[in-house]
């Protein structure tokens, strides 16, 4: 069945590493929040140019697809015993990790990656994979850091916001969340002062004048979105907004330090109002200790 003509799921995707652990994890709570499938994914990194079948008989053994099998069956019944109420589907699919990810996620799902990943057979998370996905998914994409014990509920999602469509997706994403968790909003939005060509001359008393500028714009800003995007039924949600002159990357991670959730988008606009830029989510993926949420450009549009 295509994505499109099924129910949304929370789609996830896993191999033998521990960071896959951490993925199906929370990708299991997801789907119990939202009360939707759990489809679990194994991309086995076959080539596809000769069809399924003619590969399996010359490039895969019975040894390692039942070893492929045992991945899949083990994680469905780890769902079936930590949440028996989630209703469990296991795919496995002969292409790169990221190609089955993709070909499997629809534009109501959530797609749930571990930030690292390998394997004894083609990896269904390898590193580049959670890069490659929250580019290009048409739905949010979580990647889950691998951090050894789960952490404990704290009650707090973090969100980016530039003004960009998607900063507004990624924001109407973490509401949505917060009303599945009860959790308190942060909306952060950063700015950084452009350096004069001589930077040396420009003293404390010059640079005030401009950092009252950028920051009543970033005020407003802010101000905005909100006004826009909350509604009935998330204004009795605890929201606040922390406004910083901060490098983007930095002033995420230090707002969702202790966070459950940080959600960007992807390629936003940049420059002055610039905070979720693509290079700016790839940078939180790679240095986040908390589970990273992902809006890509085109997420939630319909086909």
């Amino acid at each position: 069945m295509k994505a499109q003509e099924r129910p949304p799921a929370v789609v996830v995707g896993v191999d033998d590493s521990s960071a896959s652990r951490a993925a199906l994890a929370w990708a299991t709570g997801e789907a119990s929040r939202r009360g939707v499938q759990l489809r679990i994914v194994h991309g086995m990194g076959l080539p596809v140019a000769f069809g399924l079948g003619a590969v399996a008989d010359r490039s895969l053994s019975e040894e390692v697809r039942e070893t492929a099998h045992g991945l899949l069956t083990a994680s469905a019944e780890y769902v079936r015993r930590t949440r028996p109420e989630v209703d469990v589907a296991t795919v496995l699919r002969p292409q790169d990790a990221c190609t089955a990810l993709l070909d499997e996620a629809g534009h109501e799902d959530v797609v749930v990656v571990g930030s690292r990943g390998h394997g004894w057979i083609r990896s269904a998370v390898p590193g580049s994979v959670c890069v490659r996905t929250s580019s290009h998914a048409p739905c949010p994409v979580v990647v889950v850091p691998d951090t050894g014990e789960p952490a404990p509920h704290r009650g707090r999602l973090v969100v980016g916001v530039d003004g960009s469509d998607v900063s507004r997706r990624a924001l109407r994403f973490a509401l949505g969340e917060a009303l599945l968790t009860g959790s308190e909003v942060v909306v952060v939005n950063s700015w950084e002062m452009p350096l004069a060509a001589d930077s040396a001359s420009l003293t404390a008393e010059a640079q005030s004048p401009h950092e009252g500028v950028f920051d009543r714009r970033s005020g407003e800003l802010v101000a905005g979105l909100l006004a826009e995007e909350v509604d009935e039924r998330t204004a009795h949600l605890d929201i606040r907004a922390v406004r910083v002159r901060a490098a983007p990357v930095k002033a995420l991670l230090d707002a969702a330090a202790d966070a459950d959730l940080l959600v960007v988008g992807s390629r936003g606009l940049g420059g002055v109002r610039g905070l979720v830029m693509g290079s700016v989510s790839q940078g939180v993926i790679h240095r986040s200790g908390v589970p990273v949420a992902v809006l890509p450009p085109h997420s939630g549009e319909a086909d």
